[in-house]
């Protein structure tokens, strides 16, 4: 049984009007809402541009440095991991990535193909040594970078300085201390609300109709919006479950059968598929992606002024950074007991070479059926779209059938996965207190939930377009920007004054220092506070809703 009072009732009453107020809008004046969506977003893009891709770029050199620095041994609290090193990896890929990575996975080397950089002739030999290398470049070390930055900050809060609360605002009101406003957490806890319920609208419009296009290729049927009724309403029954048995039970259960399930699925069709190109076009995209990494780290294509740049790089890292939040808050629940360097090498290096391996071979396999001419992949996108390729393309394996299904599962699993840590973070920033287990109410999580399923389902229901939700989600990339930035400022503040004096840090004793020191420090502030109480109302840490 949980009590109001752990529900910050403002805060859900803010970001549920903003979410409807989104909706609605979209409802009533689809065109007009389109065009300022697309308006704020070539403004992002094209007058922000260079901003994100220094921040890619920063992100890893920044932890880089922690890793192979001493406070790479700083221990996130005293406690002995929850979870296997298997186990641990496996969430975060199948929290981060979701069943839109397998998507990309087969048809995004096409777009770089018709479109190369670097001035590339199209549909060239090295326009496709280019794609395999941005499918890499793409959905590797940056992105990941991108996600363990805001990680860090968010998990040394919680579990070195004993911040009792799972929130952005909450890290922030840590840093600035006497310079925090309620409002800005409110404005803060609002932005993330809406870009990770605009998040998840990415995932589940580009993921929904292909898994649906694969179930009707197998029945014999036409796709229709009951076919993807029905699966929302199945994948929503299946991350609520998950969610009420909590972490533990429920994803951690769902991440390691998933993750087995994906390394199946990409050996089979390395071994059935034309392995010796497949090995081939990986080894030779990784190699030219490591070659002209600084490069393409930080191209603008100034003299031509081409639209590559900002149509891909900027917008994936504007794209990346509307997971940021979530993943944050998630990775830090997971993360008790691990050390800096090992958050940084699970997710930067872990995280990457899933993405290599598993962008390597489908997209390689699904190249080599385009240039061997038994499907044109590129023609296909372009005139069937992206999820009716991706079934195509599975089509030419041997035992198609099966390749199908194990695909279709998979690609449901992924959505489960990553809309049940979405509904964790929602509800954790939504709750004013967690348990001690450091879990929001079961009750909020599964509110969140039916939200996270409801609003795409009802975009789809009005046909209203629900690329403008996705669109408006990564417009609010720019000011999370600014909340990471105000979290890095804190974090390396944090480790200068705890750990700076010391040349070398003995993860237990030092972390058992601060903690103390934290708690210490907690007890005076709640005490100096308690009077203030009633004027700071709106702030995260009450426990008022």
């Amino acid at each position: 049984m949980y009590s109001e009072r752990k529900i910050d009732k403002p805060l859900m009453a803010i970001s549920l009007s903003v979410i409807l107020f989104v909706v609605v809008g979209l409802t009533l004046f689809p065109e007009q809402g389109n065009a300022l969506a697309s308006q704020l977003f070539n403004t992002l893009t094209n007058q922000f541009g260079e901003v994100f891709l220094f921040f890619g770029f920063f992100s890893v050199i920044f932890l880089a440095k922690i890793a192979l620095g001493k406070y790479g041994e700083i221990k996130l609290g005293n406690d002995k991991p929850e979870y296997s090193q298997f186990t641990y990896l496996a969430m975060m890929v199948c929290a981060g990535l979701g069943s839109a990575t397998v998507y990309w996975a087969f048809v995004e080397w096409g777009y770089y193909y018709m479109t190369p950089p670097f001035g590339v002739e199209p549909y060239s030999p090295m326009a496709a040594e280019w794609a395999t290398s941005y499918n890499m470049f793409h959905w590797g070390i940056s992105a990941w970078s991108l996600y363990c930055i805001a990680s860090l900050p968010v998990a040394y809060s919680f579990h070195v300085k004993k911040n009792p609360q799972l929130k952005l605002s909450a890290v922030c009101e840590s840093i600035m201390g006497r310079f925090y406003n309620p409002v800005i957490g409110k404005v803060i806890d609002t932005i993330f609300i809406f870009s990770c319920v605009g998040a998840m609208g990415i995932t589940l419009g580009l993921s929904v109709p292909m898994v649906t296009e694969g179930i009707a290729y197998l029945l014999g049927v036409e796709n229709s919006f009951a076919m993807n009724v029905g699966l929302m309403l199945f994948i929503t029954a299946l991350f609520s479950v998950s969610s009420y048995v909590g972490i533990e039970k429920g994803m951690a259960k769902l991440s390691d059968m998933n993750t087995k399930l994906a390394v199946i699925f990409v050996l089979l069709i390395l071994i059935v598929g034309p392995t010796s190109f497949i090995i081939n076009q990986m080894t030779n995209g990784y190699g030219l992606m490591l070659q002209n990494f600084i490069r393409m780290s930080l191209w603008t294509d100034p003299v031509e002024g081409g639209s590559f740049p900002t149509s891909w790089t900027v917008f994936y890292w504007a794209y990346w950074m509307t997971y940021v939040p979530f993943m944050a808050l998630f990775v830090t629940k997971v993360s008790k007991g691990r050390k800096l360097k090992e958050v940084i090498g699970s997710m930067v290096i872990g995280g990457s070479a899933g993405c290599f391996i598993f962008f390597g071979v489908l997209g390689s396999f699904s190249m080599n059926v385009h240039l061997t001419e038994i499907v044109d992949v590129t023609r296909s996108i372009t005139e069937n779209g992206g999820s009716a390729t991706v079934i195509a393309v599975l089509n030419t394996l041997p035992a198609s059938s099966l390749f199908i299904i194990i695909f279709a599962i998979m690609s449901t699993l992924f959505l489960a996965t990553t809309l049940d840590s979405a509904s964790f973070t929602l509800a954790a920033t939504a709750a004013n207190q967690l348990d001690e287990n450091a879990n929001p109410p079961t009750a909020l999580r599964l509110f969140w939930c039916l939200i996270l399923a409801a609003v795409p389902l009802t975009m789809m229901f009005i046909d209203a377009p629900l690329n403008t939700v996705q669109t408006l989600a990564i417009v609010t990339s720019l000011p999370l920007m600014i909340v990471i930035f105000i979290m890095l400022y804190g974090f390396n503040k944090w480790l200068k004054e705890d750990f700076g004096g010391e040349t070398e840090i003995v993860a237990n004793q030092s972390t058992s220092k601060v903690t103390n020191a934290a708690k210490t420090e907690s007890t005076s502030n709640t005490t100096a506070s308690a009077d203030d109480s009633q004027a700071a109302y709106m702030s995260p840490s009450t426990n008022e809703g």
